[in-house]
Formats: structure tokens, C-alpha cells, sequence
């Protein structure tokens, strides 16, 4: 979302910047994620977790990194591009904008909120591993699995990657803003029209990466991500109570939103049986109807009657190839005397 909004601003480097950016801190939370739950016994609801922290002490330090990257925390990769991608937006002076402006800033809060909510579910708070399974409803349930005694950290072999994974979502981005989007990194490969100046506005504000950290504590985007990861915190470790008494009290909303609105069930309706429909329709029409049934059955079947008929030709009889040659030469004869 947020590199469509920086390609909108025109600023084309700063979308691949945060692209860079992004593939480390998210390649360490998806990594993380696998590693929590194989140590959880491929569980994979994050109800049925908490207190991870004692016992995966390196997918917890890692998914921190990762999760603090992704919202956007000053100094991390992931603040330098998401905060470029927010100036860009907000110095931009194309139509709706200031739109695009907002909603990046409500994308900054809920951004943090569901991050820290899945954090501390996962890693703080009181151990749930031992009180059942994901419920049905819950894509990638698993009833058959059964707990194998407490969670484990995993291996060195994902380990290693995660550690390795948190280096980069720690620095690239402090170490590289500065050559890609202020310097002559892309060189001729990105042009943007001169009625586009939102690069040169950028860099008449930057003053440094370390200047650019410092000043993000000012800044609307840093307090909106202290408040989401303060309300995830005080919702789901100090008050539990409170979104358990939301979705009571809306729970059209809350299944709405648990059920990811409908979109799985519109895709299954629309989409999936909607091709299968005309996959089959066109299986039918095309590849029996007119493949098989018309090109390769035809031609066998015009085939078999061809040959049926030179076979009636071919009897044996002397009379039946006499009045075969009588009428060749009669149809010879009529075809002379049209042309002439």
C-alpha cells in the first residue's frame, strides 16, 4: 500500500527504497511466524498462545525488530522509508492528496495496533498453549495435532536466517537513504516530469539520517504509532476484558471483520466456481465439442466413410469395376461437353 501511494506521489525511488526495506522486515515477521509455529506444534491460533517469550528468546528479540520496522519506529529501516513515503505524500500537490495523506496516517496507527496486538498475544501474557486447538471456523485448524509438551525454540537453521534477517531491518535503511534517494543512485533509470518536484522538496528536508530520527519524535506519524502499540498493550495485557466486551457489543462488526468480510466467500462464489463453471463450459464446447468431437473425431469418422465407400468399389467383381468405368467415362464426357 504504502509504495502504490509513493508511485501516486511520483516519487518512483522512494517506492522502490521502502520496497527494499520492507523485504527484510517482513521476510523476518514471516519467518518468525514459522518458527512460532513450529515450536507450537503448527497451532496457529494466536488465542491459544502467550508467554512465548522464556521459552523462544531469539524469535522473540527478532520478531520485536520486525514488528518495531514495520511500524515505523524512528532509526529502523522501516521508518525511513515509510516516513519518506509519508512526506512525499503530504508534500504532494496532485488531486485527493491530502486524502492519500490521511489515510496513511490512520494506516500508521492500525498498522501498529494489529502488529503489537499479534506481539504480545503471542509472546506476553499469560501461557494459553495448554487450553485447546484453533476452532473450527479458523482457517488452518488443526483438531487431528496434539500438543507435544511446552514450545521449544526452534533450530539454528531458521534461527540463523532470523537473526541474520534483523541485522538489515536494524540499518539498511539509516545506510542507504541518503546514496538512493538523495544521491545519484538510480541514475537515468527513474524519470520524473518537472511538474512533479516532490523528489526535489524531499531533499531540500532531508538534513541526514540521524537528523531525519531525531525529528520523527515531532512528528504526527511517530505519536499515532506509540498510541496504537499503547492501546494494543493496555487492551490485550492490562485489560482483556475490554475486547471480549467490543465484540459482545458489536457483533455484526466483530464477524464482519472475523470473517475477513465475506471476501473468502465471495472469491469461492464468484471467482473460484465462477472459472470452474466456464472452465467447464469450455471443456465441454471447445476441447470435446470441437477439438475431440469435431477435428479428431470428424476426420476419423470422414475417414471410415471414405473408405467404406472406395471399399464398396473394391468388391472383386468384374462388373461391378466395368460399371465403375462406364461411369467415369460418362462423367468424363459431361465435363468435355460443358467446356465446349
Amino acid at each position: 500500500g504504502y509504495m502504490t501511494v509513493a508511485l501516486g506521489a511520483s516519487a518512483y525511488s522512494v517506492a522502490v527504497f521502502h520496497l527494499m526495506t520492507h523485504a527484510f522486515f517482513k521476510a523476518l515477521l514471516f519467518l518468525a511466524a514459522g518458527s512460532v509455529i513450529i515450536a507450537m506444534h503448527h497451532n496457529q491460533d494466536i488465542r491459544y498462545m502467550g508467554g512465548l517469550k522464556k521459552y523462544m528468546p531469539i524469535t522473540w528479540v527478532t520478531s520485536l525488530i520486525g514488528s518495531l520496522a514495520l511500524i515505523g519506529t524512528p532509526f529502523l529501516s522501516g521508518f525511513y522509508s515509510k516516513e519518506t513515503i509519508i512526506e512525499a505524500v503530504k508534500l504532494s500537490h496532485l488531486p485527493v492528496a491530502d486524502i492519500a495523506y490521511w489515510a496513511v496516517l490512520i494506516g500508521v496507527f492500525v498498522t501498529a495496533f494489529y502488529s503489537f496486538r499479534m506481539y504480545f498475544l503471542v509472546f506476553h501474557g499469560k501461557e494459553r498453549f495448554h487450553q485447546g486447538h484453533a476452532h473450527g471456523n479458523e482457517p488452518d485448524a488443526h483438531h487431528d495435532e496434539h500438543h507435544g509438551g511446552k514450545p521449544h525454540e526452534t533450530p539454528w537453521v531458521i534461527t540463523g536466517p532470523l537473526l541474520a534477517l534483523a541485522l538489515p531491518s536494524l540499518a539498511i535503511g539509516y545506510m542507504t537513504i541518503e546514496p538512493m534517494l538523495f544521491g545519484d543512485f538510480f541514475g537515468s533509470a527513474i524519470y520524473v516530469a518537472d511538474r512533479h518536484p516532490v523528489m526535489h522538496e524531499l531533499n531540500l528536508h532531508f538534513h541526514g539520517a540521524a537528523a531525519m530520527g531525531l525529528h520523527a519524535v515531532m512528528t504526527l506519524p511517530f505519536w499515532l504509532a506509540v498510541a496504537g502499540v499503547g492501546l494494543a498493550a493496555f487492551f490485550y495485557l492490562k485489560r482483556p476484558d475490554i475486547p471480549a466486551a467490543i465484540a459482545q457489543r458489536f457483533k455484526f462488526l466483530h464477524q464482519m471483520l472475523l470473517n475477513k468480510y465475506w471476501f473468502d466467500e465471495l472469491y469461492s462464489w464468484v471467482f473460484a466456481k465462477g472459472a470452474r463453471v466456464l472452465g467447464a463450459s469450455l471443456w465441454r464446447r471447445g476441447d470435446q465439442g470441437m477439438i475431440d468431437g469435431f477435428f479428431v473425431g470428424g476426420t476419423v469418422h470422414l475417414v471410415d466413410r471414405l473408405s467404406r465407400l472406395a471399399k464398396a468399389f473394391q468388391s472383386g467383381y468384374i462388373y461391378h469395376y466395368a460399371f465403375a468405368m462406364l461411369i467415369g467415362v460418362f462423367a468424363l464426357v459431361t465435363w468435355f461437353a460443358r467446356l465446349n
